[in-house]
């Protein structure tokens, strides 16, 4: 009875509510996917349940994980495949109706099958370690997660040797899976000994399989671009073999390579301590140095490497870069205009809040609901009249925060000691000086249903998914909460029910006025109220139950019931 409250909590309910809604909706011709998700889910539950569990042994003795978060494996492991699994509902949709071909049900079952062997070998990997060490192997759970990870090994092995009917085909594509698992394995080892303290194993393993889809997806592009003999393998054009727009092909490349310059740069500087004879006694001469070396370096990766990947991979009869200029000035009115009124927005609303920061007692965690709002005044006009430039947009911006957070991260003179103290008014217990995530974790939980969106969308709320939980849902949430919240979800939380019940309230009041604005735009609105209903009160449950950085999981699983 004593290991019950640990086993039952809010977080896994929410979960698992999150996992049966999606796999209730998965049709008879997804019935391996529905499967090895289920499969996943299970093993995810009993690997956290026993990280969490234990008193004497945990994975902390391998990796130093953020204090005060659970370790959130269920979560982190469960919400991209859940997504992917939600866009092949929604893609088998489309091809019943003719509306899309039969290639891109297949490019998206096999990228399923890429994230879910991704989060699966990571689970392995942990239950390995985890169980290496711990004298209780005859546990429940342990014998639970064995045979999981068997049962999951044998429905992959025998969906991929029906479908491609046995032969070479199979055992390359498992291969293509295996190479997937081992570099997560490897990413997340690196990622959580880089920054000690900066996430939990779950908020871990979500950026992990991102970043490697992220980087195996543009490897791949490049590969078959690069050698034409390749692109007769379905290892290189599926998932990889769906034409590209010029904006997604700039935003990879550039996000892609300024996620690479840290290591760059790093090897440079290596290499200049190396090769110079007399190293300056100057320390103010060696910080001019570092600063010009990092640059020079940083505008050889963004003019001269990451366009010419940009050009390799897709026909720009001219310069990348001027091509963006000349996407902005084909509508120079309207997104010059947008542009301008980010900027005010932007400009105003940053000096204000800074201002209220350093001589307000205000909390903390209120003043950064205030750029929530801001995010819903910038987004929300801009997704309904410039989609497209609004997608370029979030990838500039994702652009200069990654700058800028590499030069505070590095101190690079002269504004790395700026930038550092700028966005210190604004952390919380979830940064720490070596990382801090909020504002990525806000931009890109916005900008991944938008960009998740992009081709065919029969659900025209799915796009404003971030914008809606997070820009309205959960700043509510908060200011209701911590003025007039009294019952508490959890005698150790501080999440109210009345700020629950205020951000699901506010984000249906939004919904009402959004889809009749949709209406008259472009958009074609057939909504279910009571899926429209469920999907607002699991992530409006998830975000007082989570602690996790709701900003990365609630836009995502909340885009994903929409969906369905």
């Amino acid at each position: 009875m004593a290991s019950s409250p640990s086993f039952l909590t809010g977080e896994r309910a929410v979960v698992a509510l999150f996992i049966a809604r999606i796999v209730f909706s998965i049709p008879q011709s997804l019935l391996s996917e529905s499967l090895s998700l289920s499969l996943l889910s299970l093993l995810a539950l009993s690997v956290e349940i026993s990280v969490d569990a234990s008193s004497s042994l945990s994975l902390s003795h391998f990796f130093k994980t953020r204090p005060g978060a659970s370790s959130g494996i269920f979560l982190g492991a469960v919400t991209l495949p859940g997504l992917i699994v939600s866009k092949l509902i929604q893609i088998t949709r489309a091809v019943s109706l003719n509306q899309v071909g039969t290639e891109e049900l297949e490019n998206l079952q096999l990228l399923y099958w890429v994230t879910s062997a991704s989060c699966f070998t990571v689970l392995a990997y942990l239950c390995f370690i985890f169980y290496r060490q711990s004298d209780s192997k005859n546990c429940a759970t342990f014998r639970v997660s064995l045979s999981c990870i068997a049962l999951y090994l044998g429905v992959c092995c025998v969906s991929f040797a029906v479908k491609s009917h046995g032969g070479w085909d199979a055992v390359a594509i498992l291969l293509w899976l295996f190479f997937h698992g081992f570099a997560a394995v490897k990413l997340i080892q690196n990622i959580l000994h880089t920054f000690p303290a900066c996430a939990s194993i779950g908020e871990a393993l979500l950026v992990t399989v991102g970043l490697v889809i992220y980087f195996s997806d543009m490897l791949a592009c490049t590969a078959a671009k690069s050698h034409g003999y390749f692109t007769a393998s379905k290892l290189v054009t599926v998932p990889y073999g769906v034409q590209r727009s010029e904006v997604s092909i700039i935003i990879q490349g550039l996000i892609t390579g300024l996620l690479i310059f840290p290591m760059l740069f790093k090897n440079v500087l290596q290499i200049l301590e190396r090769v110079s004879s007399a190293p300056s006694r100057d320390r103010g001469d060696n910080q001019m140095r570092r600063s010009l070396v990092f640059y020079v370096s940083l505008i050889c990766v963004l003019v001269i490497a990451v366009p010419s990947w940009m050009q390799l991979v897709q026909d720009f009869h001219v310069h990348p870069f001027l091509w963006v200029l000349d996407f902005v000035l084909s509508e120079p009115l309207k997104r010059l205009s947008l542009c301008i009124y980010w900027l005010v927005v932007i400009y105003v609303s940053v000096i204000r809040f800074y201002n209220i920061s350093k001589s307000s007692k205000i909390e903390r965690i209120l003043l950064r609901k205030y750029y929530h709002l801001m995010a819903v005044l910038m987004f929300v006009p801009a997704l309904i009249l410039q989609p497209k430039f609004l997608d370029l947009a979030f990838g500039a911006a994702l652009a200069v925060f990654l700058i800028l957070e590499t030069i505070r991260i590095w101190r690079i003179w002269p504004l790395g000691q700026l930038v550092h103290q700028f966005m210190n008014a604004f952390t919380d217990h979830r940064d720490t000086d070596l990382l801090i995530v909020s504002h990525f974790s806000l931009l890109l939980g916005c900008a991944l249903p938008i960009w998740f969106s992009s081709g065919f969308s029969d659900r025209p709320l799915a796009p404003f998914a971030g914008i809606l939980s997070l820009g309205i849902g959960d700043t509510m949430a908060s200011v209701v909460g911590y003025k007039y919240g009294v019952l508490r979800w959890s005698k150790t939380g501080k999440k109210t029910i009345e700020g629950t019940a205020a951000g699901i309230t506010s984000v249906l009041a939004a919904c009402s006025i959004l889809l009749p604005l949709l209406a008259t735009s472009r958009y074609i609105v057939d909504q279910n109220w009571f899926s429209l209903l469920f999907a607002v009160t699991v992530s409006g449950l998830l975000e007082a139950y989570t602690a996790q950085l709701d900003n990365a999981f609630i836009p995502l699983v909340f885009y994903s019931l929409l969906c369905l």
